[in-house]
């Protein structure tokens, strides 16, 4: 394709030179944040040489080229419309001032957690591979090795209020190590570890309050509340002290004042937060069974237009850092929501004749079975509408097999086939059935269902 005549034939369709305010890009998409959207011709786009699909999403105008071709579309783009290259970051944040309250909530979280997913992402892995080790006898449970690997395992957990903490203070315009140190305190050893409550734990005498001495191991929204009330006050202390006692006194009252609040008000209400949410969902999956999978999965590609499905990784993480639960049963089921995605897109090139169609479905069908699935979901779904109905359907049907069959994973981030990787060991046949059963029955229904399959 010629990338330059592209460049240049997006910038009328966007509503000119005038209309651009940045211009960024991902691994897949070019996300443009406009001045007026209403002047955006995606109709249009979607025609030109090389685009997959665009649509609005996260207050952008995301279009969809595909790996390897994004970066080069968007260096001609940018001389075109002579603009300067806006980073990721100025992007979001003037795409944030187009969202509603519920969308910045799941953007702030989303920024917080898709970070720390990495190091989650390889505990998992390596719990799933002690679960290996141990059910299939490779290992006993008190070799060095599998002790080592244990540590490895449970590390990102233990520590897991301090990478929030970091994060968070980031987003919330705190001191990213002061969000660090707070969460240390919340996890210092002084502190029973919350996984060995059940073995007892003390309680300390604080003028007249009983505190309980247990630490914050693995959880989730304490640290998040208790850095937002840090990062707030930081700001207010910053405001108040003046510039030469700034670095001494900003600091020490920030963390003197922040632990406290912490430990006697934040930390408990923040657990009983978490705690809440986790008992609820575990006892939705617990009495509703395969009904709730229904539901979720059915809905789960709903909710990722939104873009609200970003906030669900706290959740995520509370569940596996809860020790009552310790195991992420949601994940499993937005895993047949995306594979089934994948199903439906890659029907649309059997029944399609239009070359430029077929095109697009094979590459986004087959990203969607890795988990990403922008392409087929904008590109092709819900341009034609029934295959999207007919990957909801799918995503239902998947999501009742896995909570029927009691799926669970270790960690978060992974999803379709990569998930087979956190799947835990018990499970994984059953995960496996699952995402055959997701993906094949919305590849029938969207190939049975008669609608138009033209570009046009």
């Amino acid at each position: 394709m010629n990338v330059t005549a592209t460049a240049q034939a997006l910038l009328p369709l966007l509503g000119g030179k005038d209309n651009i305010a940045s211009a960024a890009h991902c691994a897949t998409r070019l996300r443009l944040v406009l001045l007026d959207d209403s002047r955006v011709d995606t109709a249009a786009i979607g025609q030109l040489e090389g685009v997959k699909g665009c649509f609005r999403n996260a207050g952008q105008i995301q279009v969809i080229f595909g790996t390897g071709l994004v970066n080069k579309v968007h260096a001609e783009f940018i001389k075109a419309a002579e603009v300067n290259e806006s980073s990721k970051a100025e992007a979001a944040d003037l795409a944030a001032k187009k969202l509603n309250p519920l969308q910045r909530i799941a953007r702030l979280l989303s920024n917080i957690f898709v970070p720390i997913i990495p190091a989650i992402v390889a505990s998992g892995l390596l719990m799933g591979l002690l679960g290996m080790m141990k059910t299939y006898g490779w290992a006993s449970p008190d070799n060095a090795l599998f002790v080592m690997l244990d540590m490895f395992s449970s590390a990102a957990f233990i520590i897991l209020p301090i990478l929030i903490g970091f994060t968070a203070a980031r987003e919330f315009g705190g001191n990213p190590y002061l969000g660090a140190t707070l969460g240390g305190i919340l996890t210092h050893p002084a502190l029973t570890n919350a996984w060995g409550v059940a073995e007892g734990f003390s309680t300390m005498n604080f003028f007249g309050l009983d505190i309980a001495m247990i630490g914050y191991q693995g959880t989730v929204f304490p640290v998040l509340l208790a850095v937002w009330f840090m990062s707030m006050l930081e700001k207010q202390l910053r405001k108040i002290i003046p510039d030469s006692l700034d670095l001494i006194l900003t600091p020490f009252l920030t963390v003197i004042i922040s632990g406290f609040v912490a430990m006697l008000f934040i930390g408990p209400a923040g657990r009983a937060l978490g705690d809440g949410i986790s008992l609820l969902l575990s006892t939705l999956i617990a009495h509703a069974g395969w009904l709730a999978g229904l539901l979720f999965g059915g809905l789960y590609s709903v909710i990722v237009i939104t873009g609200i499905h970003h906030s669900f990784h706290a959740i995520e993480a509370g569940l596996l850092g809860n020790p009552n639960i310790g195991v992420n049963f949601l994940l499993p089921i937005w895993s047949m929501a995306n594979i089934a995605q994948g199903g439906a897109c890659l029907a649309v090139y059997f029944k399609t004749r239009d070359a430029k169609i077929k095109a697009i479905a094979v590459p986004s069908g087959f990203s969607a079975m890795l988990g990403i699935t922008e392409a087929a979901l904008f590109g092709i779904n819900l341009r034609f509408v029934k295959p999207f109905l007919a990957a909801l359907a799918g995503g239902a049907l998947g999501g009742a097999w896995v909570v029927a069959n009691h799926v669970g994973m270790n960690a978060v981030g992974l999803t379709a086939i990569p998930g087979m990787a956190i799947v835990q060991a018990s499970a994984l046949l059953s995960y496996i059935i699952g995402l055959a059963i997701a993906f094949g029955s919305a590849f029938v229904i969207s190939l049975l269902l008669k609608y138009q399959t033209d570009d046009k």
